[in-house]
């Protein structure tokens, strides 16, 4: 399973691509890098833990749609919650547990939307 706070390879598009950097940099500490070979069109993520787990950040310039898809290991959903909130997020689906998960799922500044879970203890 993925280190707290990271994910496998995932991609978010953004029209709004550094606002969206500032908020999951500033809620999980990831940081971006641009791809050489897409340049400023498109940032490398990466993501906490162990060997560092690698997504993308593209910059959608309002040609496609906001978009991400992924669920993020945390140690504490209601403190990313409160985060989250805290640095231009939303709360869309409050704090559940189903079968010893813990789950919430948010809105990043740009309206993507993403969940945060924690397993069950044990």
């Amino acid at each position: 399973m993925s280190a707290v706070n990271g994910i496998a390879w995932f991609q978010i598009g953004s029209d709004q691509p550094e606002q969206a950097a500032r908020f999951y940099g500033e809620v999980f500490g990831w940081t971006f890098a641009d791809d050489e070979s897409a340049g400023a069109a498109y940032r490398i993520i990466t993501t906490p833990g162990e060997g560092g787990l690698q997504g993308g950040l593209a910059d959608t310039r309002g040609e496609s749609p906001n978009h991400a898809v992924f669920s993020v290991l945390v140690a504490d959903v209601e403190s990313i919650c409160e985060q989250a909130e805290a640095t231009g997020g939303k709360v869309l689906i409050k704090r559940t547990t189903a079968g010893g998960i813990v789950i919430a799922h948010l809105l990043d500044p740009s309206g993507n939307q993403f969940q945060v879970f924690t397993p069950p203890a044990g």
